[in-house]
């Protein structure tokens, strides 16, 4: 029996020694891996364009109301052989991003009161969630009221969309955190901030992290809606204003085009920057397995 035990032991020691082993992708998984993240988007993007070409060949819809993929695509490649593309990209990302961070700015001090001060939750909560159901391009007449046909009422229609979304994101975080890691920073000395910087943000970063997403889309839907309502030469050619000009010009391939180029960069936006951020954190976390 004893030798029997001594036995068991060894076997359980190795078996949490596997555990622990990282697992070292050879070059055949990783292939493997990379094309299980590249070919199906890839595949639903091609079957997505045989559809459309099929439609169109199909003439069930007159030419001005479904272009040709190739129609779109030569709107795209004259933007890209111009150069404009460039021009188009710039107004329109270095805006969401400087508005995105104002959001934050704003948005996680209102969310970490309204998490941990009952009276603000309870006053300002519904409010900004509220703010968060109700459609930004509602705040673009009033914007352009106040503030002119300026980048102000851009950023400000922009602030709208974004803050109630992100303080909303840092909410539902902190209120998953078990109430024991706050009270085992209180015992070990940890101060408000100190408990607030050490313990609640880092605990409530995933769900944090989905609020920001959520909150980037919002800064961006709501940056387009604002491009294409205010519309001015003081503003510069955004997506918005190039889709604008394409629905003014009846030139249906220019909107389409328009329409994808917003796609693009939401996309784009989405896999080099959140995806990323998101599998570190998950990785960080021993979530292997749920990183992408």
């Amino acid at each position: 029996m004893p030798q029997l035990e001594v036995q068991d032991e060894g076997a359980v020691e190795a078996g949490l020694d596997a555990l622990d082993t990282p697992v070292v992708a050879t070059d055949g998984s990783r292939v493997r891996r990379i094309a299980g993240r590249v070919l199906p988007p890839v595949g639903a993007i091609v079957v997505f364009v045989a559809i459309w070409q099929a439609l169109w060949a199909a003439a069930f819809w007159p030419e001005f109301k479904l272009p040709a993929p190739a129609a779109v695509w030569g709107q795209i490649w004259q933007l890209v052989t111009s150069g404009d593309i460039v021009g188009l990209f710039w107004v329109s990302v270095h805006r969401a991003v400087i508005g995105f961070a104002i959001s934050l700015l704003i948005a996680v001090p209102l969310g970490l009161a309204i998490a941990n001060i009952r009276v603000v939750r309870r006053g300002v909560g519904p409010l900004v969630s509220g703010l968060q159901s109700l459609p930004s391009v509602a705040w673009v007449p009033a914007a352009i009221l106040w503030f002119g046909l300026n980048d102000r009422a851009i950023y400000w229609v922009v602030l709208l969309g974004a803050v109630p979304s992100i303080a909303n994101g840092l909410v539902s975080g902190l209120d998953q955190v078990p109430p024991i890691l706050p009270r085992v920073g209180k015992a070990l000395g940890a101060g408000r901030f100190g408990g607030i910087r050490y313990i609640l943000l880092p605990a409530a970063l995933p769900g944090f992290l989905g609020g920001l997403k959520q909150g980037w889309a919002f800064s961006w839907r709501s940056l387009m809606a604002a491009e294409l309502i205010a519309t001015s030469p003081e503003l510069g050619e955004g997506l918005g204003q190039f889709l604008h000009n394409g629905m003014s010009l009846s030139d249906i391939s220019m909107v389409f085009a328009g329409i994808v180029l917003i796609f693009v960069v939401g996309v784009g936006i989405e896999l080099l920057v959140f995806r990323p951020l998101e599998n570190s954190v998950l990785r960080a976390r021993g979530l292997t397995a749920s990183a992408r």
